[in-house]
Order: C-alpha cells, then structure tokens, then sequence
C-alpha cells in the first residue's frame, strides 16, 4: 500500500502548512506500517487470531514458494492468496480457486492460467511461475479454445463468440433473435478436442429448452433437441471428444441423475437411467479410438468405483476399485491415456477398509487402459466442508502440471489453489506394487 501525497489546496499559507508537516509524517509512517502488517498477513495466507474467524492453517506452504511432497516426491507450489492478486485481481477471502476440474484451466500452450471461484471475474497467471498477470470482469461463460492459445470460447444471451483474452478482442460467430439464454453446459460444457464443435442450450422464442449442436470453423447450427422428451430437469449438456455426440445429464425427482446420449444430428443413442453411472467425469477418446466418459459410479455393481463407458454401446470397464475418489479430469488432451483423480476421505477411514482404493485426500493419475497403472501427484491435506473446499483437480493439456485445490486441513478456513509440477518418463515403468494394491490383478 502506498500512501498518497498530501492535497495541497492552491494558495494555502506556507505556515499552515509548514506546522502540520511534522503531524502528517507520523500519520503517513503509522499507515504505511499498519499496510504492510495487513498485507503480511494476506501473503502468509493467515489471519488475526479472534474467535469468529477460522483458525490459520499450520505449515501452510509459502506463497509461489516451492515445497516438495514428501509422499509421492513431486514440487508444488500455492498461487493464490486472499487480498490483491497483483496486476490480475482482487482473491475473496473464502477461497480463490479455478473453475472445476473438467474445465481447462491453462490456455492450449500453457501460456496462461485462469483463476475464477472468488476473483470477481477472470484472473490470468503466466502459466508457468503462476505470476499474476491481468484481469478481465467478465462473467459469462467461456472455455479455453483446446488448439488456438489466443482464444476463449464464449457463450451468453443470443450469442456465441471467439475472445481473446489479452487484447479483449471478441469476435461473435453465431448470434440469433430466435433463441435466448444460450449456455456452454451451463458449468461443465467443453469443445471438441479440435475446438470446432460445442453443445448449446437455448431457449427457443416458442418457449422450449433445446440444446443443439454448433461448428464454430464451418459457422454451421445443427438440428434442435428438444429436452422435454428427457425425464425430470436438464443439468448440462457438452459436446463429446470427437464431436459427433451430445451427452445430457438429468436431474429425477426421486434423486437419480441419468444420463443420455444424442448425435450431433439428434438421435437418441443411448439412455443410461442408473444413479451417476458415472458422474463427476470427463469425456476423452480410448486407446481403440472410441469415445467414453469416465467417472465414479454411484450405482450397482460397481458403485464408488472409478469407471469408465463407452458412449457407442455403454459398455462399462471398472478402472479401480470402490474408495472416496470424488472428481475426475481428463484435461490432459495431450497426453492421453490418463485420468486425473481427485480422493477425498481420510488417511485414518482409508487405514480401517484395506479392502478400499489406498487413496485419501490425494490426487492421482490413474491409467484408462484396466492396468491400475498410478502415479501419485500430491497429498492435498484438504479437510471435508463444503462444494468450495473441494479439491477439483484438472491437469495441464501435456499433465506436466496439475491444478487443485485445498484448505490445508482447515474446515471453513481460507481455501486455496495450488499446482502440482510432474516429469514423464519417456518410456513408461508400472509400479507393480501399487496396481496389485489397486486389486485389479
């Protein structure tokens, strides 16, 4: 904080001012102490002790300062922190994180990094020393491009629009007076992995919720889906890898969560009526080029395991076995052949089900292939509070760095975002101790 020059009102004695001099220096020093006492305490992530705010969080890593997980042996580091956010932005002081851990985080090269839960708008990082950068108030919904790193894609009102967040240039490639309330999912669309392609929901002028398909390269609209003809109310619909399919997940009176598939053309192909078989996943293209949405099943028989299913047939294939994973992220669109998992639960729940996932406030990559495959990324110490607290963990598109969130093990404390820095090797050696503990050989 830097304090301002005294206004001095034109022709004001020199006396006057000259026997205030002395007074206004204290002051100045008094407020420049009390600034820096306060920003201290925002860049330790702390606060006053008092008996209505949350306790400070102990051993809380320094910020953009490197740690090393001493459990999996990786390099972290914490990138944000309540208060001002340099040039990027002002950090809430509940939490300041990303968005979800199926939306990409980093732009296609890595370049940028976008904070949004807490930041009153969009906040970018350089992608890589988590520097803040510039901020952006804006509050629709828009996706990174996966292939153009100057490029957002961006939904609202009657439009669809190409953004380029550093130069705030914007470009709309689709705009219609007969639609209204056009949204990216809402909250958990993506593109195509080419970025061509994304599903729409609208509101027609005659009053019907539809979503539909949209080519951004051919500027091409395809056929309506009317969402009355699916049971109970629309959660979000996005557009599949390759984008020739529509997946929508609903919402049943009773509490079930189904999930349906339509083609880009608007066919009805498949119907999974089961509880969140999956949920809280992804959507990615398998080894044998088929499309599949992996996540944690919440039905028989293979509830609470991490699955994954074929959007062609809903064949399923249980990548490991029942635990506490909670979100998965398949946002490492150039390494493929990984899902990023992020474990809730406890050390001390884990160590009484030897017959669970040994997984518990983690995050870890674990292969589509039904090896049990793991690397292990971090040790998240993120205590259990609420839907903000989180962990969401979401990779960069080459899974050199991982993006989560925690609270340093303090319920209702400060949350935080940190990343997680990983090298591959080029030639890939299982861990066999670790896939016969997953029990899947």
């Amino acid at each position: 904080m830097v304090a301002r020059a005294p206004w001095r009102r034109p022709g004001a004695a020199r006396k006057g001012l000259y026997d205030m001099t002395l007074l206004r220096r204290h002051v100045v020093a008094l407020l420049l102490i009390a600034g820096a006492v306060f920003l201290n305490f925002y860049m330790a992530g702390g606060r006053a002790s008092n008996a209505s705010g949350p306790p400070v969080a102990a051993n809380l890593p320094d910020y953009l300062g490197e740690t090393r997980d001493p459990a999996s042996g990786t390099v972290f580091l914490r990138i944000t922190e309540p208060g001002i956010l340099g040039l990027a932005g002002v950090c809430g002081t509940k939490y300041c994180t990303h968005r979800y851990s199926s939306a990409q985080a980093w732009n296609a090269d890595q370049s940028l990094l976008l904070i949004v839960n807490g930041c009153g708008g969009m906040c970018f990082l350089d992608g890589h020393s988590y520097v803040p950068l510039f901020h952006r108030d804006r509050s629709i919904e828009c996706e990174w491009h996966p292939r153009d790193a100057q490029l957002m894609i961006c939904v609202a009102g009657r439009q669809i629009s190409t953004w380029a967040p550093r130069t705030n240039h914007e470009d709309v490639v689709f705009a219609s007076l007969a639609y209204s309330q056009l949204q990216f999912g809402p909250n958990k669309g993506n593109p195509s992995r080419d970025g061509n392609r994304i599903a729409v929901r609208a509101t027609r002028n005659d009053g019907k919720a539809v979503v539909f398909g949209y080519d951004l390269k051919e500027r091409k609209k395809f056929p309506d889906i009317d969402l009355a003809q699916l049971p109970g109310t629309t959660g979000s619909c996005s557009i599949s890898p390759l984008g020739i399919n529509i997946l929508c997940s609903q919402a049943l009176p009773d509490g079930n969560e189904p999930n349906f598939i339509f083609s880009i053309d608007g066919v009805l192909r498949q119907k999974w009526m089961e509880h969140h078989r999956p949920g809280h996943g992804d959507m990615t293209v398998d080894a044998d080029g088929s499309e599949i949405y992996v996540g944690i099943s919440k039905s028989d028989p293979d509830k609470y395991q991490v699955i994954k299913r074929r959007l062609a047939d809903g064949k399923v294939t249980s990548l490991m076995k029942y635990g506490e994973a909670m979100h998965a992220s398949l946002r490492s669109l150039d390494r493929p052949g990984w899902v990023f998992l992020s474990y809730g639960g406890t050390p001390a729940e884990i160590a009484q089900h030897p017959d669970w996932a040994p997984y518990a406030q983690q995050v870890i990559a674990l292969r589509l292939d039904g090896s049990g495959e793991v690397r292990r990324v971090v040790d998240t110490q993120n205590a259990h509070f609420d839907y903000w607290s989180e962990t969401h963990a979401s990779p960069s598109p080459d899974g050199s760095q991982v993006i989560w969130s925690s609270n340093w093990g303090v319920p209702g404390g400060p949350v935080y975002d940190f990343v997680s820095r990983l090298e591959w090797p080029s030639e890939p050696v299982p861990n066999q101790k670790e896939i016969v503990a997953n029990g899947l050989h």
